[in-house]
């Protein structure tokens, strides 16, 4: 699809093309040796890589994107991968429009859980918060009237999830290996499909969607041998929604699915809200302040569900923004498990020291834990990164 996309250049004639992007340099340092077989001790240092290009037609009803993406590690061979994140062909003509290619869609409004993010595959291998995605083959049709947002997708092509490897870290206790397991006799080349409406009445935002195909969280079966993981990637039908109110100061946020998978069902959930204090203290700050809850009722067992890392979780978060020239941002927050106590801390902080560099901060603690929730896999695992970029 990429390919034809190039092709078509010579006939559309045009009128403008920009390259921009991206590279950075990354360090990640673990406050703790490795907790389990073979896992590297302190250091991880990066290359990042990413490119942008995208042209469009004289009378711009024509547009390519392509985004390539390269990520080169230090200790683990699984994060060393590369990507293509964008690289689609889209036209607009009066109310509709098509794009065929790879490209990111992201759907949801919570800030600690992006639970009916459906489309795009996790890049797990990058983090646990899900925020990065591989590129996702598609044929989407769009219809925006008066009355909402119509959107058609045929997904083509199933993009295996990532997981670190033996001597990486932020995995679990056994390696997730080996080939992938398929519900579906058509393996990856099972094709997916998706209908979303999304609207606005006065201060609502709200979608509603279908999916039915190839579920991106896979369930992780244990081999004959018992010393690593098999993804198993079922078939599953969902329905979702996402739902936002803006009023003068608050924002409340609201997402929810039902999911049928690996003949059980299941419903999960996530709300809050966040209030934001304009000028604090008679200053350019703001400060934005956060609650949410999420909810699953998946079965904690890896083998009968995908693992679920907030199934009963409170987060409570700060967003500060000191509106300065060099745009400086902090987002701080916890998550603790209702049931085992269990926390996460985290700290994103960015601030531009140019026009063309910036430096960003971002690290996560584990400190408490309950012996059977998901996350203590990853008690040993507290770090900081720092990332200097060069954009251009």
């Amino acid at each position: 699809m990429f390919i034809c996309a190039i092709g078509c250049l010579p006939s559309v004639g045009l009128a403008d093309y920009r390259l921009s992007g991206v590279v950075a340099a990354e360090a990640r340092v673990f406050f703790q040796d490795g907790r389990y077989a073979d896992q590297f001790e302190t250091l991880q240092s990066s290359l990042l890589v990413q490119p942008e290009f995208s042209w469009s037609s004289g009378a711009g009803d024509d547009q390519y994107s392509f985004i390539p993406y390269l990520h080169v590690d230090s200790q683990d061979a699984r994060r060393t991968h590369a990507d293509i994140r964008e690289a689609y062909w889209r036209r607009q003509s009066g109310d509709w429009e098509v794009l065929v290619g790879l490209d990111r869609v992201f759907w949801g409004v919570a800030e600690s859980n992006h639970l009916v993010d459906v489309i795009n595959q996790t890049d797990f291998v990058e983090d646990l918060d899900g925020e990065d995605k591989l590129g996702q083959p598609m044929l989407r049709l769009s219809a925006q009237r008066d009355w909402g947002t119509l959107d058609v997708y045929l997904l083509p092509g199933f993009r295996e999830r990532t997981f670190p490897g033996r001597h990486g870290r932020l995995r679990f206790p056994l390696v997730t290996d080996g080939d992938a397991q398929y519900q579906s006799g058509d393996r990856q080349r099972h094709l997916d499909t998706a209908l979303r409406y999304s609207h606005y009445l006065g201060d609502w935002d709200f979608g509603i969607y279908y999916f039915d195909g190839t579920a991106r969280e896979p369930r992780l079966l244990v081999d004959a041998g018992g010393d690593r993981l098999v993804p198993f990637y079922d078939l599953m039908r969902q329905v979702g929604t996402d739902i936002q109110y803006t009023r003068g100061s608050w924002l409340w946020k609201f997402e929810a699915l039902w999911r049928a998978q690996h003949g059980d069902h299941y419903a999960a959930a996530v709300g809050g809200f966040e209030y934001t204090l304009y000028q604090i203290l008679d200053s350019d700050v703001d400060l934005g302040l956060l609650l949410e809850y999420s909810r699953d009722a998946r079965s904690n067992n890896p083998a009968e569900q995908p693992p679920v890392l907030l199934d009963d979780d409170l987060f409570f978060g700060a967003r500060l923004s000191l509106n300065d020239v060099q745009t400086t941002t902090l987002l701080a927050g916890v998550i603790v498990d209702r049931d085992s106590r269990a926390m996460q801390l985290s700290i994103e902080a960015e601030r531009r020291l140019s026009n063309h560099w910036s430096l960003a901060l971002e690290s996560r603690w584990f400190p408490g834990y309950g012996g059977e929730d998901f996350i203590a896999v990853f008690r040993d695992d507290s770090h900081f990164t720092l990332r200097l970029s060069r954009y251009f």
